[in-house]
């Protein structure tokens, strides 16, 4: 078994080591839940103080133009853009995942109705993450359709029919980590005479994308998980660009006016991916965004993300080695696909049966550690089908080796030592 040395001697030889320099973590965290909310930039606090006393403290609203607040959406939307495969003034930097979704599967919706009125169906799965379910819920009433959901992915290509407007998924699965297939399932859509919305939540800045080169046909992702933005950070919004112009997005503010300062009561919308701007944006969180969208940029000499995508498999291949060796027997079980090419870069894990009542405390007995990862709950009533989850997230940029040598530990600790019986553990928050 790999020994603390060895991971040691991994950290020494890491070319993506100092690229953890750039985050403000504090001392003696090992931080494994980047997929919820990436650790802060050591830049952001100086770059918000610097909007805060200066661009609006003294310059005020002079800093529209001489900062270019004006034009904040669409240059960090070029910059996340470089992440996920696409173009220089397809992605925009606005509001929420939820509004984002909003829009753009009602844009596929319409375009899915003027061009086959017959198609009724949206198709998810059951296990994606619950917004987009309700967002969609919302829509297919609205748009006299039908949300169909599977339990498996296995089940999807046999909804793949004549009936299929729009096919909506998460790349990477919240709970579970498993990685879709974008390029062959855009495809297989594609040849049904269906569009695809694609959730990048879990795979922006955590896995190498390519919306481009998989024919995609919109996507939408959060600011706060992997790209760092800060918790609450504005969200991105990605149209192919023959999509971009055929439909008006349904929250049609001022800023996605294409002449917005005109003040003209009738709407015309912007060109491209400028429309799907609502309203005014926050500043202050764009710009925080900014700095861990950079962050991520920074390793673009080093290989950029596939160099990270090559460390991240190195980590969680070490964490399911270390975990399955030295936890095995204490009742932890492996949920994420054990094949890399299959998983994301976070590995979830959960306790048997007879000790699933105790996840939630085993997560909260690591948290006091100093081990940072998060509970998500299954359904008590199957939970051989849909366990309680230990959700472990791996950021390449600051998570190293001995972080997951070092993590093993302390969960073999807890098991081996029952710390999770302790009542203080077992007292649920509002947030897990």
């Amino acid at each position: 078994m790999t020994t603390r040395q060895d991971c040691l001697a991994l950290d020494a030889a890491d070319p993506l080591a100092p690229l953890r320099h750039q985050f403000s973590l504090p001392p003696g965290v090992i931080y494994l839940d980047g997929n919820s909310l990436g650790a802060m930039p050591a830049a952001t606090p100086a770059r918000v103080q610097q909007v805060v006393a200066q661009e609006w403290g003294h310059d005020l609203i002079k800093s529209w133009n001489s900062a270019g607040w004006i034009d904040l959406p669409t240059r960090i939307g070029d910059k996340v853009a470089r992440l996920i495969g696409a173009g220089a003034g397809e992605v925009v930097v606005a509001d929420s995942t939820s509004l984002n979704l909003y829009k753009v599967l009602t844009a596929a919706l319409r375009i899915a109705k003027a061009d086959a009125p017959q198609r009724t169906a949206i198709v998810s799965e059951r296990s994606n993450f619950p917004t987009d379910l309700y967002i969609a819920q919302s829509l297919a009433e609205q748009h006299g359709m039908r949300l169909v959901l599977v339990d498996s992915a296995a089940e999807i290509p046999t909804l793949l029919n004549a009936d299929l407007a729009v096919l909506m998924l998460t790349e990477v699965n919240y709970r579970t980590g498993a990685w879709h297939d974008m390029r062959a399932l855009t495809r297989a859509a594609h040849e049904a005479g269906a569009l695809t919305v694609w959730d990048l939540c879990h795979s922006a800045g955590a896995v190498p994308v390519n919306l481009t080169g998989a024919d995609a046909d919109f996507a939408i992702g959060c600011g706060y998980k992997y790209l760092n933005g800060g918790p609450g950070a504005p969200a991105f919004v990605w149209a192919h660009p023959r999509h971009a112009d055929r439909f008006w997005q349904p929250l049609s503010g001022w800023l996605g006016h294409a002449s917005p300062f005109a003040f003209t009561t009738d709407y015309r919308p912007a060109p491209g991916i400028r429309r799907y701007v609502s309203g005014t944006p926050a500043i202050i969180s764009t710009a925080a965004l900014e700095c861990g969208v950079d962050t991520l940029l920074a390793a673009e000499p080093l290989g950029g993300m596939q160099a990270l995508r090559r460390k991240s498999v190195a980590l969680t291949e070490l964490f399911a080695d270390l975990a399955e060796a030295r936890c095995g027997a204490l009742g932890i079980t492996f949920v994420s696909p054990r094949e890399a090419d299959r998983r994301g870069s976070q590995v979830c894990l959960a306790l048997t049966p007879t000790l699933a009542h105790a996840s939630y405390a085993v997560v909260q007995a690591l948290i006091e550690r100093g081990v940072i990862g998060d509970f998500r709950a299954g359904d008590p009533s199957r939970l051989d089908q849909v366990p309680h989850i230990l959700r472990f997230g791996f950021t390449p940029l600051y998570v190293g080796f001995t972080d997951v040598w070092d993590a093993i530990e302390h969960l073999y600790d807890v098991l081996t030592r029952e710390e999770w019986r302790e009542a203080r553990f077992n007292q649920k928050a509002a947030v897990t």
